[in-house]
């Protein structure tokens, strides 16, 4: 398989280097591409230092911080520009284990788009309180039913996508930019009538750093699920 895995970064300099030794620990086959958001805390600095010296480690570094989905649409661009097979979202925190990989890759061939599913049968959530969970359920639920697409997990952001299915879904019309992207994606591909599998993964929230998320983040997803729930214009 000619697959690439993204890893968009900003201020990851305590989780890269491990992220990307246990990618070429248990999928050693891939490319990475870090993209990265001119980190404060030289994230792209060590990127950099991680490409001179892994033959498999690309970087592509961005002005400024745009959000996670600008940064997602600038590394299918790369991708689809390099001829890639197939592209892998993936977190650079460690959340997303690379000893799920190989999984979700198993089942890429027999879909357009793989998800790691956290909420289904066999997924699994650590280090989460229970009231993170529930947001996580209860926002789940609600894109689901809004969007009607079936999906479990659709803010789930480790997932792979067949490019030549990514290239029917109209990239320059996406709207959101930060973790609605993901249920954006994920709507598009519902809606293009692509094959969609869950596989179940564990996620594991970060030990090191600070998590993105904010109250903004999930204003703006509840807000933007519901738009595409009434209007369908994603």
């Amino acid at each position: 398989m000619n697959t690439l895995v993204i890893m968009p970064t900003f201020n990851e300099i305590e989780n890269l280097e491990w992220a990307v030794g246990q990618i070429n620990l248990f999928a050693p086959e891939v490319e990475i591409l870090i993209v990265d958001d001119s980190s404060p805390d030289g994230t792209g600095v060590l990127a950099d230092k991680l490409a001179e010296n892994l033959a498999n480690v690309n970087v592509l570094h961005r002005d400024q911080k745009d959000g996670l989905g600008a940064a997602y649409l600038a590394g299918f661009s790369w991708a689809i520009s390099k001829g890639f097979e197939y592209v892998v979202e993936m977190d650079a925190d460690g959340s997303h284990r690379a000893v799920d990989l190989p999984k979700l890759l198993a089942r890429a061939s027999k879909a357009d788009l793989v998800i790691g599913s956290r909420w289904i049968s066999g997924g699994e959530v650590e280090n989460w309180p229970w009231y993170r969970k529930a947001i996580s359920r209860f926002g789940n639920t609600y894109a689901r039913f809004m969007l009607q697409t079936g999906i479990k997990d659709m803010t789930a952001g480790f997932r792979v996508f067949k490019v030549s299915f990514l290239k029917q879904l109209h990239l320059d019309g996406v709207a959101a930019r930060g973790y609605a992207f993901q249920v954006e994606m994920a709507l598009r591909s519902h809606r293009a009538g692509g094959v969609i599998l869950e596989v179940p993964i564990t996620f594991v929230e970060r030990t090191r750093g600070a998590s993105k998320m904010t109250t903004a983040i999930v204003l703006e997803a509840l807000w933007l699920v519901t738009k595409w729930g009434f209007y369908k214009s994603a």
